[in-house]
């Protein structure tokens, strides 16, 4: 089975430079999710809720009339106008303002200098699910975070069409050689009770420069780790709901 978001997710990259502060990139591969999640018809609750636009996606990813709420990725919950929400072609879940926030997705990409990024990647993802749960009522919200890994013998990194910075192994590490420690560090301080329901974490290897190939390190396990969470959530959304 095709995934759409680990198709996004490579496409990022393959065949073009990836540069990583442009900020919609977490918002559609966010939205990718949740038709990954329609699609594999797990909760009949969730199928239910988005066919007949009762749910859907907030695309500000923050629920109507509440403040100074931090924004995420991408969020799910009751639609606001179901007669107004949006459905773009291709797509199954329509898009409108959300006065719920059921799932939360928080995606993070680590290309290149992952360990000194790696403390505020931590701090945002923790800041974000609390702001979440903060807003979430009724105590069933299901947070899912998605995390890129590098794992290139080197890589190049962009701050516009003109300046870029190719890893050296010594002042600036390859990913390779952060990649084992990173990985550590969000299995020890994201997933559990209070923090987020599931992590999905793609390994992949690019090194973002021409041809601009990309791979997965082990694409089968991949794909069947992000099946699997994918089926949890449904699971989880079936109980909660």
């Amino acid at each position: 089975m095709a995934f759409r978001l680990l198709e996004a997710f490579a496409a990022l990259f393959r065949g073009q430079p990836y540069y990583h502060r442009r900020s919609t990139q977490g918002d559609a591969l966010a939205v990718e999710f949740y038709e990954d999640l329609y699609a594999l018809n797990i909760s009949p609750k969730l199928e239910s809720a988005i066919q007949i636009k009762a749910k859907g996606l907030g695309p500000r990813n923050k629920t109507v009339s509440l403040k100074r709420m931090r924004r995420g990725d991408g969020t799910f919950g009751v639609l606001i106008a179901s007669d107004r929400a949006k459905t773009f072609t291709g797509y199954s879940i329509a898009r409108g303002g959300v006065a719920t926030i059921d799932i939360g997705v928080e995606v993070k990409i680590l290309n290149k200098a992952m360990q000194k990024q790696i403390d505020r990647v931590v701090g945002d993802l923790e800041k974000q699910v609390k702001h979440w749960r903060r807003h979430n009522k009724t105590g069933n919200l299901i947070s899912v975070g998605i995390i890129g890994i590098n794992h290139a013998d080197y890589t190049v990194g962009y701050e516009g069409p003109e300046r870029a910075w190719r890893t050296d192994g010594k002042k600036y590490a390859h990913p390779i050689d952060e990649a084992p420690k990173v990985i550590q560090r969000i299995r020890n301080d994201i997933i559990g009770p209070d923090i987020y329901d599931e992590v999905v974490v793609l390994n992949y290897w690019a090194r973002n420069e021409a041809p601009f190939d990309f791979r997965w390190t082990d694409e089968g396990a991949t794909g069947s780790a992000y099946q699997a969470i994918l089926m949890r959530v449904g699971v989880l959304y079936e109980a909660r709901f």
